[in-house]
């Protein structure tokens, strides 16, 4: 069953950071029309690991793993973050997707296992506070502290598969939580800056609750002439889902946590 788990996790992604002779150090900037849209493109990779309860086919387990067991059995994965935003205002589209399998021998039975997970969550935010600091970032915009609330939905699927000799069972759950929150992002000079985020949401409409936060170190240079921002920190996302049917086969009472590395590329 504690491998069955292991895929449950919304955890890593393949994506390539520029080598840093590709970095070109750039001149200062004129100051740049703050109000104008751009699109923010994000890839990045979560290091998370899972801790908490969960249930698959009727069984059910406590779950502690690390990622590098998880790491171990995957097959395929994508991760990242679109935003369009004018300064004030944006919205934003967040998609990982996740595929593992493992085959073991249990009491002279192969057995193999298959999952599938895909998590989208999309929202909008509005700056509703700013306050204005001394000089420019690198890419010319103003350096400011500010405070923006969001809203959005969380969408959640999980396939699963498994065979032990004869026995052959398949399941797909699915849900989606509306969610509620904070953004804070703060420029500590021209080339660093901290974003942090927290929300919360499910309220009974998806999963029973589940909660979301994360804070990151930002620095900010130009990788052919292009802004971009390399990004460190670290996520947790907890998530406490009961499958309503008569089987009542998932329960997913889990916490992911662990860090993130990747980069933001500004057009």
């Amino acid at each position: 069953m504690r491998n069955a788990i292991l895929a449950m996790s919304l955890l890593t992604a393949s994506t390539t950071i520029a080598p840093a002779a590709d970095i070109i150090t750039p001149t200062q900037p004129e100051i740049q029309d703050q109000q104008r849209w751009h699109v923010i493109f994000s890839p990045y990779v979560w290091g998370a690991s899972l801790n908490g309860k969960a249930g698959l086919f009727g069984r059910s387990t406590d779950v502690n793993v690390p990622f590098r067991d998880i790491f171990d059995n995957l097959d395929m994965s994508f991760m990242g973050n679109i935003e369009v935003t004018n300064g004030t205002m944006g919205f934003y589209i967040d998609g990982q997707y996740v595929k593992t399998s493992q085959d073991e021998d249990i009491r002279n039975n192969e057995l193999a296992l298959d999952l599938k997970t895909t998590m989208i969550a999309g929202g909008a935010y509005y700056r509703v506070y700013e306050q204005a600091l001394e000089g420019t970032t690198l890419f010319g915009n103003q350096r400011v502290f500010a405070i923006e609330p969001t809203v959005g939905i969380r969408w959640t699927q999980l396939k699963a598969g498994l065979e032990v000799g004869p026995f052959n069972e398949r399941s797909k759950v699915e849900w989606t939580d509306p969610f509620i929150g904070t953004r804070v992002f703060y420029d500590i000079n021209d080339r660093w800056n901290i974003f942090a985020e927290a929300d919360i949401g499910g309220f009974g409409a998806g999963t029973k609750l589940s909660a979301n936060g994360q804070i990151y170190l930002g620095y900010r240079t130009l990788v052919f002439d292009v802004p971009t921002t390399f990004r460190v920190g670290y996520r947790v996302l907890y998530q406490d889902y009961r499958d309503n049917d008569t089987f009542d086969k998932l329960k997913y009472d889990v916490t992911q946590h662990g860090p993130v590395i990747g980069l933001s590329v500004q057009f």
